[in-house]
């Protein structure tokens, strides 16, 4: 029989028991729907991830005095002073790789202006920790570096400050506001961020020139923290190496001395989530798999009930001369035209379910080519395997047994 006789046949016999055959398919459906959801959310997660941590700055270098635990032995509290401002001119000065840098101290708070009053955090920095961070200034202007030197009591606030402390909608540039009785005088408005990766929110902050919180607020002669940006990404390793070996230099380290500072890079933190986003991405998918796998046996199974309800018809066709081949095809391509036809509604569920979930519960998705073609592939291998077995038992019976059977 012809490949066309037997397709004909395949589909009257699966055709003759609809809803035995839907629910046949069922598990490959809900199987291939939930791989291509998974993996849509999972990819969507990965990139909103890298947008947020792209969004906080461009090429950012993260200098930090070594933690005051190592190897479990206390450092002593000392270590965490080991960063000056000092430090952070030579790196803007001498390395080269380096295009923008800002010491920061940070402090925590109860911002007040009148009779209200928010907790917050302010930052201490120069004018660089703007082009550092890509913060853009929605209105006002940024203080000066001379600002930052001579300890002037300026600052630029974020939008949830302004929403508690002066109303939505208002712009307090040039009012005064109190930070743990110091008070301030807002000369410019940071455009909202939102919230961070980590769900802190971006907007409750106030930036101030660095010495005026190093000294007024915190009362300290080092610094906590240096970010620095790179010229572009490629020198990235290049500059971490001209900053160790200056700072090396600076605090008089010998070879065999460990460095009292650590040197992190925004693409350590970018990669260290995107592989836990790939590891979540990967675990969703391999459950949602499973949904396949028990499709696939629910296919085997069906296809052994066919095998054993047509016996008497087998016997039959192979009594008047068909081959064992083309008993074989022909329960193969049933198996096959249930698994794809499971497939292509798995594959259009799946993509319906993902733009629900983005829409209705403003989760970031993906939807890829390549996810859509792996579950298409694997729902037609699962066809083909769970298929075949049935399908050899049918080829191989005795027309004579075959006749016989009741």
């Amino acid at each position: 029989m012809n490949l066309l006789g037997l397709l004909r046949l395949a589909y009257n016999s699966l055709n003759r028991n609809r809803l035995r055959s839907f629910l046949t398919m069922l598990g490959i459906i809900i199987g291939v729907a939930s791989v291509i959801a998974m993996l849509a959310i999972g990819q969507g997660s990965k990139k909103s991830i890298e947008e947020q941590i792209t969004s906080i700055g461009t090429n950012m270098l993260f200098i930090s005095p070594e933690s005051t635990h190592r190897r479990g032995v206390s450092m002593g509290s000392e270590n965490t002073k080991c960063l000056t401002v000092k430090d952070g001119d030579a790196i803007k000065e001498q390395c080269h790789s380096v295009i923008y840098v800002s010491p920061i101290v940070r402090g925590q708070g109860q911002a007040v202006a009148g009779s209200k009053n928010w907790p917050t955090y302010i930052y201490g920095v120069t004018p660089d920790y703007f082009y550092i961070r890509n913060l853009e200034i929605k209105s006002g202007t940024v203080f000066t570096e001379r600002d930052a030197k001579i300890s002037k009591k300026v600052c630029l606030i974020g939008k949830t400050i302004v929403d508690n402390l002066f109303g939505e909608g208002t712009n307090p540039v040039g009012k005064n506001i109190r930070f743990n009785k110091i008070p301030f005088k807002i000369i410019g408005i940071i455009k909202s961020k939102g919230e961070s990766t980590f769900g802190s929110d971006q907007d409750n902050i106030i930036i101030a020139p660095f010495a005026t919180v190093q000294k007024r607020i915190l009362a300290i002669t080092y610094t906590q923290t240096i970010q620095a940006s790179t010229k572009s990404k490629e020198v990235t390793e290049q500059a971490i190496d001209e900053i160790e070996k200056l700072l090396r230099q600076r605090h008089k380290l010998i070879t065999s001395d460990e460095s009292d500072f650590e040197i992190h890079s925004q693409q350590e933190f970018m990669n260290m989530l995107s592989s836990a986003s790939n590891i979540m991405t990967a675990l969703l998918a391999a459950i949602a798999g499973i949904s396949l796998l028990v499709g696939g046996i629910g296919i085997m199974n069906i296809m052994y009930v066919s095998v054993t309800e047509r016996t008497r018809e087998i016997g039959l066709r192979m009594a008047i001369g068909e081959k064992g081949r083309d008993i074989l095809l022909q329960f193969l391509i049933e198996s096959i035209f249930l698994s794809i036809l499971g497939g292509i509604i798995g594959i259009i569920l799946g993509i319906v379910v993902s733009n629900v979930v983005s829409n209705f519960m403003n989760w970031p998705v993906i939807i890829t080519a390549n996810s859509i073609i792996l579950s298409f592939l694997f729902c037609s291998a699962i066809g083909v395997f769970f298929g075949w077995y049935p399908a050899k038992k049918a080829s191989k019976l005795n027309p004579i047994d075959a006749l016989r059977y009741e």
